[in-house]
């Protein structure tokens, strides 16, 4: 099978497509062919070397986290799927290597995909929702009535925590570039804010959470904008030399994965009260294309690679 793989850390063009053994099952373990691979910020900075635990990464490596494809063979006491069934998922923390013909994995990581959902809009929806719905959900147990300021919506975390928000009542407030602004109020945005021309502090106060997919400064910045007892929620980390006041609640979650999470998004996708992202759907062979390109940190919902081979 082919596989994208890095034999250091370096820039999108040290991505080498190689030919590889297929992987086998362990026991409780699966191997899904991949019919679709998510390409996501976290591939380009592990390329890069710039992830937490990078140190401890061997080499050559195999890059990708989420995927859609079908089963093709069943480990040592897997029962709960059969040959053939379409299924997508997550690997665990980690873990790389979906950008790949085939990858091994634990069942309790896959899900079964629904006919309704392409293996592309599958893919794009399996590591996005699952820290979204940690983030908001399961973290910040965001409720009706609050309110709520996310960094980077038209992202594909953020295209899900806006839909989500909206869903359980929240009012919505969010950061983007004017060109994403119609794209965020039909999610279902309350309030657009151009980052670019404005300053968030000035648009929105007295906010129950912030959910901040941006880090750096945006991130000490939005201290100003929660309520006491507020929570800011980040998945990127903010300055190091941070204080944080008594009276808020700073957490980065851990994004485990599991099959529960996986069918909760599907549970909302089959209510309409999430739908897929915008995808931008790029051929297997454009893995440095792709990277190039979310390295720039505009790219608004997904890119999937597909069909991959």
């Amino acid at each position: 099978m082919q596989a994208w793989q890095i034999d250091q850390f370096g820039p999108a063009d040290s991505l080498m497509l190689r030919e590889v053994p297929d992987p086998a099952p362990g026991p409780g373990e699966v191997v899904v062919t991949v019919a679709a691979a998510s390409v996501n910020p976290a591939d380009a900075k592990l390329r890069a070397g710039r992830s937490p635990g990078a140190d401890t990464i061997g080499f050559p490596l195999t890059l990708g986290r989420d995927f859609s494809g079908t089963v093709a063979q069943l480990g040592e006491g897997v029962t709960d799927f059969a040959v053939g069934e379409a299924v997508f998922g997550v690997l665990d923390r980690g873990h790389e290597g979906a950008c790949a013909g085939k990858i091994a994995l634990p069942a309790g990581l896959v899900a079964r995909k629904p006919e309704a959902l392409s293996h592309v809009e599958a893919a794009a929806l399996a590591l996005t929702g699952l820290t979204a719905l940690v983030a908001l959900e399961d973290v910040a147990r965001l409720a009706r009535g609050q309110r709520i300021l996310i960094h980077g919506g038209a992202g594909g975390v953020g295209s899900f925590a806006v839909q989500y928000a909206r869903h359980v009542g929240a009012e919505v407030f969010v950061t983007a570039s004017a060109r994403n602004h119609d794209y965020l109020r039909d999610l279902g945005a309350d309030s657009v804010i151009d980052y670019t021309a404005t300053s968030f502090e000035e648009a929105v106060a007295d906010c129950d959470v912030v959910f901040d997919t941006i880090g750096g400064e945006v991130h000490r910045r939005s201290l100003t904008v929660l309520k006491p007892g507020g929570l800011l929620v980040h998945i990127a980390p903010g300055p190091a030399d941070m204080a944080t006041p008594e009276d808020i609640r700073i957490v980065r979650p851990h994004v485990g994965r599991d099959r529960a999470h996986l069918t909760r998004i599907l549970e909302l996708v089959a209510s309409g009260a999430v739908r897929p992202p915008e995808i931008a759907t790029m051929a297997f062979a454009d893995l440095p294309a792709a990277h190039e390109r979310i390295e720039t940190g505009h790219v608004r919902g997904k890119i999937v690679l597909s069909p991959v081979s």
